[in-house]
């Protein structure tokens, strides 16, 4: 009997928090603000918070130190705290064995392997990935777009310099059926041809490679990748991306 009351007040308790979100929550996200995006909430990039460092090599063969690029983030604790807490009622309802570190892994293969096709207009591979109504939008933006922009969408999985999560919402839609999504950002270096000066982009860096009269430019580029799962009773135990931002490339 206390076992069935607890269970019901649980309930209680993530219908209360889900109630807000409920009535405004579109099936198809609206773009956040450029603004908002860079930088994000819980992360400043300062001057000194990205920098270089160097190593000794990897390996016997390695010529010259190697670079790569440190962020030091700054984590709001307020961000911080909400997350943690809807993870947990995520465990306690809807999945015991989420994780957000094993969530983050495959978020970061999945927006690599997205990008890449998206870079490369096979938008038809995209179909068991992405909701239909952001392939919809996607379809219409990737035809308009410069070859430059589309080659800066594509972010191997060895350039994604750091990722962490936005939002977190438990909400339920007219019909009852549950659902959880999670705003992903990423921040990836890519070498496309873009100006010195892309607007939303956090900064250009000169990253060398084998000795200081190499040269590589590298663009710190971010992106929003919004992912979703029904937790109805009976529905498919997959995350769909239903949303994609590239902010002031894919507009």
């Amino acid at each position: 009997m206390a076992l069935c009351a607890a269970s019901r007040r649980g309930r209680w308790l993530v219908r209360a928090l889900a109630a807000p979100l409920a009535p405004g929550w579109p099936r198809t996200p609206q773009p956040l603000p450029a603004a908002a995006l860079l930088p994000a909430a819980g992360l400043r990039l300062l001057p000194s918070a990205v920098r270089f460092a160097s190593s000794e090599g990897r390996g016997p063969g390695a010529d010259g130190p190697q670079r790569k690029v440190v962020v030091v983030r700054i984590t709001s604790p307020i961000m911080w705290l909400r997350t943690r807490f809807y993870y947990l009622l995520i465990r306690l309802y809807f999945d015991q064995d989420f994780s957000i570190e094993e969530f983050t892994r495959g978020a970061k293969q999945a927006f690599s392997l997205v990008s890449k096709l998206l870079s490369q207009r096979k938008l038809d591979l995209l179909e068991e990935l992405v909701s239909e109504e952001a392939l919809k939008v996607l379809k219409e933006k990737i035809s308009l777009l410069p070859d430059n922009h589309r080659d800066a969408l594509a972010a191997d999985i060895d350039a994604i310099m750091y990722t962490t999560e936005g939002d977190v919402r438990i909400y339920y839609d007219d019909d009852g059926r549950k659902f959880v999504s999670i705003l992903m950002r990423f921040w990836y270096l890519n070498g496309a041809n873009l100006p010195d000066e892309v607007p939303g982009e956090t900064k250009v860096f000169q990253i060398m490679f084998g000795d200081e009269r190499t040269k590589e430019k590298k663009h710190l580029l971010t992106a929003n990748y919004e992912f979703q799962r029904e937790f109805t009773e009976g529905a498919k135990p997959d995350w769909t991306i239903t949303r994609i931002e590239h902010p002031r490339l894919l507009e």
